[in-house]
């Protein structure tokens, strides 16, 4: 539960960087920024339940970033006041998104990477 926890404070920061060096990529405050990577994380299971394998930890590809930019920028739709992304946007922050999900060491991905492993 910490571990999650810990998972939606990384990603709200992340966000909330994200919104400063991405043109068409807003956040609103911290709050708005804890909101938006619950409504994104929610979207992203949700799609992952449906497309499976293809879209899902390290085999995301092009249909994953696809997918990654589709949700963030769905997500301004069930948030209004939380986020606003443009479509280009939308696509510059799944890459950065995606990158920074990649490198930063949270409990969730550290589980991921040595489960993958075995």
């Amino acid at each position: 539960m910490m571990g999650l926890f810990l998972r939606f404070l990384i990603s709200a920061v992340v966000l909330l960087v994200a919104s400063w060096i991405i043109p068409g990529f807003f956040v609103n405050g911290f709050v708005g920024a804890i909101v938006a990577a619950l409504v994104i994380a929610l979207l992203g299971y949700a799609v992952e339940a449906i497309f499976g394998e293809r879209i899902s930890g390290g085999q995301r590809g092009l249909v994953g970033f696809i997918a990654a930019a589709a949700v963030i920028w769905i997500s301004q739709l069930l948030v209004p006041g939380s986020i606003q992304v443009s479509f280009l946007g939308a696509l510059i922050a799944a890459l950065v998104i995606g990158v920074a999900d990649a490198f930063l060491p949270t409990p969730l991905n550290t589980r991921a990477l040595k489960e993958g492993k075995k």
